[in-house]
C-alpha cells in the first residue's frame, strides 16, 4: 500500500499573539486516553513546541480502505484523544489553527473524506471541520481550517478541563469496487497533526 502524510491545525486570530499573551514557563500535554481504530495502542504520541504555541500529534497507523482486498469495517478509521494541558494560572487557551495533510488513492468514482472536531470536557461548544477528497487521485492532499477570533472555543478560566480531539477518515469504493484508501500516515511511517494554541489572559 502507498504511504501518506497528514497534519492538523485550527486557526483563529488574524494576528499572532504578543509575547505577553503566551504563558511563561513550559507547557506540557499529557495523553489521558487514546481510543479508535486509527490509533491502536502505541501508535499515537504528543509533543509540545519549544515556544509553547503548539502541540503535535504523531500517528503511525491510520488508513481507511474500501474496495477489493478490504474488509467491510475498514472503510472508516477514527481516533479520539483525551488530553490534559498543563499551563500557568491566569491563562486559558483554545485551538487556533489546524492544517491537515494526508495521502489518498482514489480511482475515478471513489470518494474520500476527512473530519475533525475538538471540545473541552463538560462543554457543549465544539469546533468541527469536514473535507471531501475528490477522485481520481493518487497523491497527497492538504487542507487548512481558519476561524474568526470570536469562534475560538476556549477552556473555562480557573477550571481543569481535558481537551478532546477527534479525527476521522472515510473512503467509499467506486461501482467497480476498485481498491481505494485515504491515509493519515506519511512516507516515513508517521503523520503529524499540528494544533496551534490561542492564548488569552483570564
Amino acid at each position: 500500500m502507498a504511504a501518506t502524510g497528514l497534519a492538523l491545525s485550527l486557526l483563529v486570530a488574524p494576528e499572532a499573539p504578543s509575547a505577553a499573551d503566551v504563558p511563561p514557563g513550559k507547557i506540557t500535554v499529557d495523553v489521558v486516553t487514546v481510543n479508535g481504530s486509527g490509533c491502536p495502542a502505541g501508535t499515537a504520541a504528543v509533543a509540545v513546541s519549544d515556544d509553547n504555541t503548539a502541540f503535535t500529534v504523531t500517528y503511525s497507523d491510520y488508513t481507511a480502505q474500501a474496495g477489493a482486498g478490504s474488509t467491510p469495517t475498514q472503510f472508516r478509521k477514527n481516533c479520539q484523544l483525551n488530553l490534559r494541558v498543563h499551563y500557568p494560572q491566569g491563562f486559558t487557551y483554545g485551538i487556533q489553527k489546524a492544517d491537515y495533510r494526508g495521502f489518498a488513492y482514489l480511482p475515478r468514482g471513489a470518494k474520500g473524506m476527512q473530519r475533525a472536531s475538538y471540545y473541552f470536557s463538560g462543554s457543549s461548544n465544539t469546533g468541527t471541520s469536514t473535507h471531501n477528497i475528490a477522485s481520481p487521485k493518487n497523491d497527497n492532499w492538504q487542507f487548512t481550517d481558519q476561524k474568526d477570533v470570536a469562534e475560538i472555543v476556549f477552556a473555562p478560566c480557573g477550571m481543569v478541563r481535558h481537551l478532546n480531539v477527534n479525527t476521522e477518515v472515510r473512503v467509499t469504493a467506486n461501482s467497480a469496487n476498485q481498491a481505494a484508501f485515504v491515509s493519515m500516515d506519511s512516507t516515513d511511517g508517521s503523520f503529524n497533526t499540528r494544533y496551534q494554541f490561542a492564548w488569552k489572559r483570564c
